[in-house]
Formats: C-alpha cells, structure tokens, sequence
C-alpha cells in the first residue's frame, strides 16, 4: 500500500508543500467549534453562537469561487497571502469584540469578513493536478492522500480547539486558529517549485458550472453536506439523550476514521473503468452504508455503524475530484474544485438546521431520517447527472468499474 504514496512523493517539492498544506488547512476545522465555545461562553447564547456560525457558512459559500477564480487567475501566491491576513485579521477583531462586550452586530459583521480565507485543500488539489495531470494512477493516489490530510484536520482540528477554548480563555481557539492560517498560508506559498503556472486568458472563461459534470458534481454535493451536517447535530442529541454526552466527539470521529482508512485504501487500489462510473459507484455505496444507521439502538451500535457508513466517503469525495480534473479546463482548475466545496458548505449548513428541528420535533432517533434521505437523494442527483450520456453506466457498468486490485497484492 505505501508504494503508491511513496511514488506520489517522488517529485521534488511534494512533500514540503504537503507539510506546509495540512499546518494551513488545520485551522479551517478550528473556527466554528471555537466561535461556538467563545460566543456561548462570553455572551451566554448558544442560539447566537449558532447564527453568527450560519452566517459565515454562507459568506464561505459565496467566497470560496471567488478565491479559488482569483488563484486561478493571479496566481496562489498573489492570492492567498492577502486573502489569509485579511481573514486572520478580521477573526483576531472577532475575539477582541467578544471580550470587550462590542454589539451583537459587531460579531456578525467581523466573523462574515473573515470568510475570505484561501482554500488551500484546494490549491493542494490544483498543484498535484498541475504534476500528474497526465498520470491518472498518480492522481489518484494524490487525491487520496489528501483527503484523508482533510479527515485527519477535521479529527483533530475541533479537539484542539475545544481544549484552549475551555482550558486557556474562550477566545484562545480563535486566536490560535487565525495565528496557524497566517503562518500555514505563508509557508505553503514558499513552496513556489510547485505553485501551477497561470493562464490568465484561459482563466477568463465562463463560469466552470457551465461546463458539463461540474454543476452535476455540485449538485450531488449539496445534498452530501446535508448528510455530514445533520450527522452532526442529530449524533450530539443522541449521546446526551442516551446520558453520555461526551461519546459525541468520539462518535464523530470514529466516522471520520472510517473514512481516513478507507481513503487510504481507495488510493492504493489499481481502478477501472471511467471516473464517471466510478463516482456513481461510490454516491450508491454512500447511500447504502448510511441507511442501517436508523436501526442503531444505543450508542455503540450506533459508533459501528457510523463507522462503516464512513468507509464511503473518502472514495466519494476522491472520485469526485478526480473527475473535476477531468472534466474542468486546466486554467480553472482551482475555482472548479472550489464550486464542489461550496456545495458541500452549503448542504451542510442546511443539514445542521434541519437535524436540528427534526431532533426537536420527532426526537432524536427520527433525526437520522434526514441523512439517510439525503444519502439517496445524493445518490438520485448523481444518477440524473452522470447515468445517461454523461456516464452510461447502468448496473452492471458500475460493477465493472470497480477496483480489481487489491492494495495488498504485491
């Protein structure tokens, strides 16, 4: 399994730029456990922890695109640095209105001004594309690794947050998560061997959801973040309705791990077929692994198959950006990747909202409804995207596209 990874690292600058990326992504997982905690702490609200949260999602969301279309454009370096001092900035005036008692508003308006950080998962994304574009097996052992890199930020990322928040002073996660992206961003940019090369007038093309698969992908992925939002709420009112609240976290992160180890299973694996097919392959896996979670009845059952319904989402998230590689124009890279990240924001937004309330009308053991429906509404969108001219991948195609290879021959 590890030749596969060994070989990704093989060109100059890989690794250090890889280092680099994890330290400037880490504080992205940071940010919402840690305003949670400080505007909950500070201000006694966890109702406007959660809104001023919400509305930085949906600054994200409209942010993220425009990002990702100026790297594209400028160049990672020109972009990111800025965009990371002006976010950082504006999160440090965060924390310091929450100390000094400013107005409710000023909470809103210096969280949303944050919301320009880099996507730096992916211009990660976009210098490995730039690498081994032309090597699909490279590629995807690339996409792989980084995005059990993301698993493994979103596992430790709202820890280490919720431990300085709770144990140093309230604001201490949001500092020490502003203080990382600044330091993360600038060593990453340093890394300029690997940085991909601009091409401003290709780069100036129509929006990439015009072309055919990325609105699809996008698409599919709203109702993807609507299973991970909900996940969340409905599994944190299910462990404290079952008496133990603290299992929340472990819970969560059993899911995360289940989708680390397969993850780096899928990127040693020698795979067939179109990226397509295989992308269906794995929404439906998605789907049918999430749907025995409504039959869990105490909270160990309910960490197993949590577990296990994690074990497709890595697959998901890999297929999904290898097809954007293929399918968006090498000058848009970065913003395409940037369009699927906004949807899975966005459904997860939504997600976190509608667990909630179905948590609050029909009790905890219903609210797993939600993401098992949106598992097979996730699986529904892909089938309308890619299993007619785009992907004619019936059945049995999607049997043949899966990996012939075991990670462990050889």
């Amino acid at each position: 399994m590890l030749t596969s990874y060994r070989r990704i690292f093989s060109s100059q600058g890989t690794i250090a730029f890889t280092l680099t990326g994890a330290l400037g992504r880490l504080p992205v997982s940071m940010f919402g456990v840690s305003v949670v905690i400080m505007v909950a702490t500070l201000r006694g609200s966890y109702a406007l922890a959660g809104s001023v949260s919400a509305a930085r999602i949906v600054a994200v969301a409209v942010t993220t695109p425009l990002i990702g279309r100026l790297a594209d454009r400028h160049g990672q370096t020109r972009v990111a640095v800025p965009a990371a001092l002006l976010s950082a900035a504006a999160s440090t005036l965060m924390a310091l209105c929450a100390r000094w008692g400013a107005p409710t508003w000023t909470l809103f308006v210096t969280y949303i001004a944050s919301s320009g950080f880099p996507s730096i998962g992916a211009m990660a994304r976009a210098r490995w594309a730039a690498l081994y574009r032309n090597q699909p097996e490279m590629l995807h052992s690339a996409n792989s690794f980084e995005q059990v890199l993301d698993e493994l930020c979103f596992i430790l990322g709202p820890v280490l947050a919720a431990l300085l928040c709770t144990m140093v002073f309230p604001e201490a996660g949001l500092l020490a998560a502003s203080a990382l992206l600044v330091v993360g961003t600038l060593l990453f940019v340093s890394q300029r061997q690997t940085e991909p090369p601009v091409d401003p007038v290709r780069a100036k093309g129509g929006s990439p959801l015009r072309v055919k698969g990325i609105m699809e992908i996008t698409a599919t992925f709203l109702f993807t973040g609507v299973i991970f939002g909900s996940v969340e709420v409905v599994t944190v009112a299910y462990a404290e309705s079952a008496g133990h609240p603290s299992a929340a976290g472990v819970i969560l992160a059993l899911l995360a791990a289940g989708s680390a180890v397969a993850g780096l299973t899928f990127g040693a694996i020698e795979l067939r077929g179109s990226p397509s097919g295989r992308f269906l392959a794995c929404v439906a896996a998605m789907a049918v692994l999430m749907q025995p979670v409504l039959l869990a009845r105490n909270i160990w059952t309910l960490a197993a198959l949590l577990f296990v319904a994690g074990l497709a989402t890595a697959p998901t998230m890999i297929t999904s950006m290898t097809l954007v590689h293929q399918l968006a124009p090498a000058a848009q890279i970065t913003e395409s990747m940037s369009f699927t990240i906004t949807g899975l924001l966005i459904g997860s937004s939504a997600g976190a909202a509608l667990g909630g309330w179905v948590v609050e009308v029909a009790g905890v053991r219903v609210g797993y409804v939600i993401p098992a429906a949106a598992s097979a509404l996730a699986l529904a969108t892909a089938l309308i995207g890619f299993g007619g001219s785009a992907g004619r991948v019936s059945l049995r195609s999607i049997g043949e596209d899966l990996p012939r290879t075991s990670p462990w021959e050889g």
